[in-house]
């Protein structure tokens, strides 16, 4: 690639990068509103986990989780994250 090719590609790269935190934003002022049931909450948490996941794929020059290995780590962890917010709510 030559100087202005190279430019463009990081330029790109900026924008979207800008593009994925308004989303990441957008998505954590979200997750504090509450009424709208625990199931746009959970969709709301997994869009998170993406997107912080696909600025490490475009930030990082080493291979990151696949989305499949991404959603299996999701899935292993959310019992124990419910298991917490049930005690939690419990001892308040």
């Amino acid at each position: 690639m030559n100087p202005i090719e190279i430019k463009a590609v990081a330029s790109r790269r900026q924008a979207l990068l800008g593009q994925l935190k308004a989303a990441e934003a957008g998505l954590r002022s979200g997750l504090h509103l509450h009424g709208f049931g625990g199931t746009a909450h959970a969709h709301m948490e997994r869009a998170m986990a993406h997107i912080c996941e696909a600025c490490l794929a475009i930030n990082e020059s080493k291979p990151v989780r696949s989305v499949q290995q991404l959603v299996a780590d999701l899935i292993r962890v959310e019992p124990v994250i419910e298991d917490a917010r049930r005690q939690k709510s419990q001892r308040i």
